[in-house]
């Protein structure tokens, strides 16, 4: 444990006038934490994986994102490339340096100009994976990394997202039973992201892209 990490625990010992746990309050500390606990979960995006992803596309749309769905990756760049020229957007993308999104035949579409890295102010459109997708909600599971700058979802006006169908689950719960069997270190952050960004604060009225993207849309790959 580090320096600092103890410091604030200790902070926190402090206010609630205890020390360290041990013993028998230790072991089910560490218990609970191996094995969080499941307590009551919706029905709704409990049923076979067409029922789920049928769901989570329903729901996606319902929140406002827009939603594309090919049967092989290897059509993502010419749907997004499609997707851009329907909406009349730009097509200069910045695009998380994910290996696997790199593999794609994106020079099979010419008029895409890619650069992989961070956004920065100014970037238009935005391209990311999805680790996830949440059926019950419709929602996005987004891990940071060095191969997927939080930035990217956040400052592009339009966010473009891939999303395998194998990955979506039913419920939050199976989202970070998901993220913790990867076996890889928690990322320092995670996003739950369901559609454009809104906000209702301006006089009761619904305005898209007030805190982030004001559109949002997924690549569903691999639907039968």
């Amino acid at each position: 444990m580090n320096e600092a990490r103890e410091q604030v625990l200790a902070t926190i010992r402090r206010g609630l006038k205890r020390g360290p746990l041990e013993g028998t309050r230790r072991a089910e500390l560490e218990a609970r934490l191996a094995q969080p606990p499941r307590h009551l979960i919706p029905a709704r995006g409990q049923g076979s994986p067409s029922e789920r992803v049928a769901l989570f596309i329903k729901m996606a749309e319902y929140a406002l994102a827009t939603l594309d769905r090919v049967t092989d990756e290897q059509a993502i760049p010419a749907a997004v490339a499609a997707f851009l020229a329907r909406e009349n957007l730009p097509t200069e993308v910045v695009m998380a340096p994910d290996a696997a999104l790199a593999g794609l035949p994106w020079e099979s579409q010419p008029l895409l100009k890619i650069e992989r890295r961070a956004a920065q102010d100014g970037d238009k459109v935005s391209i990311t994976p999805a680790f996830a997708g949440i059926a019950e909600t419709g929602t996005l599971l987004l891990r940071s990394g060095q191969d997927g700058p939080t930035t990217l979802n956040f400052l592009p006006d339009t966010h473009i997202v891939l999303l395998p169908a194998g990955r979506i689950v039913g419920s939050y719960e199976d989202g970070w039973d998901l993220l913790r069997a990867a076996g890889e270190a928690m990322p320092r952050t995670v996003n739950y992201i369901t559609g454009p960004s809104r906000s209702g604060d301006i006089e009761q009225t619904m305005q898209l892209g007030a805190h982030g993207p004001l559109r949002l849309h997924i690549v569903v790959v691999a639907v039968n």
